[in-house]
């Protein structure tokens, strides 16, 4: 078995504290099994390491190694990623195509962010951990793998397993072993370190002089909080490499790269939503479908007034408050709109088919009767009887359209549309 300071050496890592260390012992400790591991820790502390790590030292070597960021595949195309898809299962699909877990049979598939899987696919990933089976999207063939699956996370697992977005059975199932990665801030002595490394590399990149840190400079550095961890320090030692001129860095030039530079003090963390976040987008939808139901409801029992009265006047001051509650503040003009197609219900010939209606037996079939009895000589009627009323009053649009119990300015829109 290797020793920690050789497999250091061997992937790159930099560092020499105990937590770290201690990572890596563990490691080397469950390469040579089968069990499954979870690395955590926050985002740039390195976690991709540790499963080529895992994978180097066990006697998969040999055999694939498939890195997969599951935030980064759209949640539509992830089971095709993972499983495979039969030619035909969706659209698109032109042809069979091999999954990860298919490719990498024999070998070990590092599933990065694990935390951002869909339900489903977590369904599925929990008959592979069992028992090593997985169906092909579109398929109805069970396929066999044996595949070493190492996960890693930035999230709270237990945080989601508590809001139901991570299933708590696949959860133990990947996290037979746990790593944790320590935060860069909980690694003072290796700051410095790591930095020196990355200036060399950088120097050696650039062709230029390696930059150094002055005493001040260095407790600048050593103070920093690393919210990013080492992914953020490398990138401002890239940037100090590329844009000083003086290769001696002074506290306060180093400053001017760092953000809030010297500020050590703890990142607020939301552990709690409040009652406004609670709401899921699921419940959302339900509240606005369930008005929308009501609103529905309230215009049908206005539609059948309207149709039973035949005086719009008298609809519209029995039910003030129903279409104060549809329309709003400017009811008047919106629900002369919203009755446009209906005012000719309100035509004194038109209560002949009300009453025509309401002696049917079977109220559900009235509309169908209409249709076919009405519909073709609606047109007509309504046409002549406006140019009755308009001829009876001499053109007066406000007293024919009193007379047919319409608004004038829906009078005036008929007038137009039939060139009177």
């Amino acid at each position: 078995m290797e020793s920690v300071q050789a497999i250091k050496q061997r992937f790159g890592i930099i560092g020499n504290s105990a937590t770290l260390n201690r990572a890596i012992e563990k490691a080397i400790q469950v390469a040579p099994t089968d069990i499954s591991v979870l690395v955590t820790g926050e985002s740039g502390v390195g976690k991709e390491s540790i499963p080529k790590i895992i994978h180097q030292l066990s006697h998969r070597k040999h055999n694939k190694y498939i890195a997969v960021n599951c935030g980064a595949i759209p949640e539509g195309t992830i089971d095709s990623e993972l499983f495979g898809h039969e030619k035909g299962s969706f659209t698109g699909a032109t042809q069979t195509r091999e999954g990860y877990f298919e490719v990498a049979d024999g070998g070990t598939i590092f599933l990065d962010e694990v935390g951002e899987l869909p339900l489903t696919t977590q369904v599925r990933l929990l008959r592979v951990l069992e028992n090593g089976e997985f169906l092909k999207v579109g398929s109805s063939k069970v396929q066999k793998t044996n595949v070493r699956i190492v996960a890693a996370t930035n999230a709270n697992m237990f945080q989601s397993i508590e809001k139901g977005s991570f299933r708590e059975d696949l959860y133990y199932r990947l996290s037979t072993v746990d790593i944790h990665l320590p935060p860069l801030r909980e690694r003072q002595e290796d700051i410095h370190l790591l930095f020196r490394k990355f200036a060399s590399d950088f120097a050696i990149k650039y062709k230029m002089p390696t930059v150094k840190l002055t005493d001040a400079a260095i407790e600048i550095l050593l103070k920093h909080r690393w919210s990013g961890n080492i992914r953020q320090l490398r990138n401002i030692a890239e940037q100090v490499s590329v844009l000083e001129e003086n290769r001696t860095i002074s506290a306060e030039t180093l400053k001017g790269y760092l953000p809030t530079a010297g500020s050590n003090l703890p990142a607020v963390i939301k552990t709690s939503k409040s009652e406004s976040d609670f709401s899921s987008e699921r419940e959302i939808l339900y509240k606005v479908l369930f008005d929308m139901k009501s609103d529905l409801n309230d215009l049908k029992k206005l539609t059948l007034e309207l149709m039973k009265n035949g005086n719009t006047k008298d609809v519209e001051k029995n039910n003030e408050s129903l279409i104060q509650k549809i329309y709003g503040n400017n009811e008047e003009e919106d629900y002369e709109e919203a009755i446009d197609d209906s005012e000719v219900l309100s035509i004194p010939e038109q209560a002949n088919i009300t009453s025509e209606i309401s002696n049917k037996p079977d109220k559900y079939h009235f509309a169908e009767e209409i249709e076919e009895e009405e519909t073709l000589s609606l047109h007509d009627k309504e046409l002549e009887l406006i140019k009755k009323s308009l001829e009876r009053h001499d053109g007066k649009r406000k007293l024919a359209a009193a007379e047919l119990g319409i608004s004038e300015r829906t009078l005036y829109r008929k007038i137009k549309q039939y060139d009177l």
